[in-house]
């Protein structure tokens, strides 16, 4: 993922007519990336390959809540007037099913098909937020760093390319702003989009890297005036000032892991079906359990990395027991790894306050609330 980020200055920020956004798919297809976007589907924004910017929902946007979700028109027509959807961009990095290695019989032995990661998809990544970006990071310790990099991982990461949309309106599940991750893009990405609409639909643009600068270079665009960059400004203050939730982050990995053994767990427990929806949407988990399969003939076999989650009972079953049986432990092991494990880790939080696993819980438990409550007790904990 190493880029050549530009210097800073006025020439960084550009205009890109919401016409020629059909310029950009078209350029990013002829550069052989397949893009990946949000779309319309079954009542949900998710993300899926186009063809056309003309895939894109324009005039949508989402109301969310704990719980809660649904899609109304709106009058504006803007392209990206919404909120994450229930899908995140870890599906394209690190695939929900992955086959590690094939076998098959050979006579009196038997031969091993590895995967082939030279050929790992070409991903263009359209409409990334800048919570989303800060997942992705999250991911990259996991998968892309340390002494043992996942390969498929590492080469579908360094061939993607990162177009991010800056947020100009928060929803009631969205906390990026306590967790210090957006709603404006940092870093590490190619082009970075807001959308604005002075004198009609427009994209001001940050480059933020020689390959997104050539990019910009095929299609029709004009330095932005500085009223454009300041409409780009309230746009992502507006979102900022909007969100719907909010969490205290200061010394909450060590209130909470004072409070091990806080009450609060088993009323959580009470609501919570295990149903692994959160685990399922949230743009940072990455459990996963190897599956091997067998033909009727017993001449092939096949392993596969499939996505788990700590909410599921045969996740923690070893040989000596299962060593979280109980809602209560396994909601427990999820909040304290976003918010105490991975500072405890890795110095940085393991949740980036998108808000979806506060409204794709069939029960409407927020995680702010929960994380909140246990921490504000503290110490608790039973010597």
């Amino acid at each position: 993922m190493s880029r050549h980020i530009l210097p800073t200055g006025d020439n960084r920020m550009q205009i890109l007519e919401a016409q020629h956004l059909a310029t950009l798919v078209e350029v990013l297809r002829n550069r052989g990336y397949s893009i990946i976007a949000p779309v319309l589907r079954e009542g949900a924004i998710i993300l899926e390959e186009i063809a056309s910017a003309d895939e894109l929902p324009r005039g949508w946007t989402d109301e969310q809540g704990p719980g809660h979700y649904a899609l109304e028109p709106r009058e504006d027509r803007k392209l990206f007037g919404y909120a994450v959807g229930p899908t995140a961009w870890k599906r394209f990095l690190f695939p929900p099913n992955h086959r590690l290695f094939a076998a098959a019989r050979a006579g009196k032995g038997f031969s091993v098909q590895s995967p082939d990661n030279s050929t790992a998809p070409r991903y263009a990544f359209l409409g990334v937020r800048a919570c989303e970006l800060e997942a992705i990071k999250v991911q990259d310790r996991v998968f892309n760093s340390g002494s043992y990099v996942d390969q498929h991982y590492r080469k579908v990461r360094e061939e993607a390319l990162i177009i991010g949309v800056n947020c100009g309106e928060a929803r009631g599940t969205c906390f990026c702003v306590s967790m210090k991750t957006g709603p404006r893009i940092g870093e590490g990405f190619d082009l970075a989009l807001t959308e604005i609409a002075e004198e009609g639909p427009a994209f001001v643009v940050e480059i933020g890297s020689q390959r997104g600068k050539s990019i910009l270079d095929e299609i029709p665009h004009r330095k932005a005036e500085p009223a454009e960059v300041e409409a780009a400004r309230e746009e992502v203050e507006r979102a900022a000032a909007g969100m719907g939730q909010s969490i205290d982050t200061a010394g909450i990995a060590r209130a909470l892991n004072e409070g091990f053994d806080h009450p609060r767990w088993d009323e959580v427990a009470k609501r919570c079906m295990s149903c692994a929806n959160c685990t399922m949407v949230c743009p940072t988990c990455f459990c996963s359990t190897v599956k091997e399969t067998t033909d009727l003939t017993g001449d092939h076999a096949e392993r596969w990395r499939r996505w788990d989650s700590c909410f599921t009972a045969e996740f923690t079953k070893i040989a000596g027991g299962n060593i979280r049986m109980s809602t209560r432990t396994r909601y427990r092991q999820w909040v304290m790894h976003k918010f105490a494990h991975w500072v405890d880790q890795f110095g940085t939080f393991g949740c980036v306050g998108c808000g979806r696993c506060i409204t794709w819980c069939p029960a409407g438990i927020n995680i702010t609330e929960e994380a909140a409550a246990v921490a504000s007790a503290a110490p608790l904990r039973k010597n």
